[in-house]
């Protein structure tokens, strides 16, 4: 009798950068995300499965932007009530300055990320595109 493989986990392989389908190889050309200029360079397919991974032309930039304005409002909720922020002063300059460093800094994470969102919400677990 064979033990069944176990299914790997969707947030884990989602925050590692695995393929949707199999969720065992990388789906980035790059596994660093140095260069910047080969970031979000997706494979052609994927090595084990087969599953596409340019299918769509569309690969998350609404999904970067609301992961953009997620970590904003994250940062507010972390600097309110350790710093406070005020009209009066110029604390909500400092609010948005730290912010926009914050968000400069996960910029990459957040642009990968958003392209497996968009990956993940569009191929389920199992479904290989692999010719027979």
């Amino acid at each position: 009798m064979s033990i069944p493989e176990s299914k790997p986990s969707l947030l884990l392989s989602l925050l590692t950068m695995k393929c949707p389908s199999c969720r065992k190889t990388h789906v980035f050309v790059n596994k660093s995300m140095f260069p910047l200029s080969q970031l979000v360079v997706l494979k052609d397919s994927c090595e084990i499965c087969g599953q596409k991974m340019k299918s769509e032309v569309n690969n998350g930039g609404g999904i970067n932007y609301a992961l953009t304005m997620i970590l904003f409002v994250f940062n507010l909720i972390w600097y309110w009530p350790i710093f406070g922020i005020s009209y009066k002063d110029d604390s909500i300059f400092y609010f948005l300055g730290s912010s926009l460093a914050i968000v400069l800094i996960a910029q990459p994470y957040l642009m990968r990320l958003s392209r497996m969102i968009y990956l993940y919400l569009y191929v389920g677990f199992g479904a290989s595109n692999k010719p027979s």
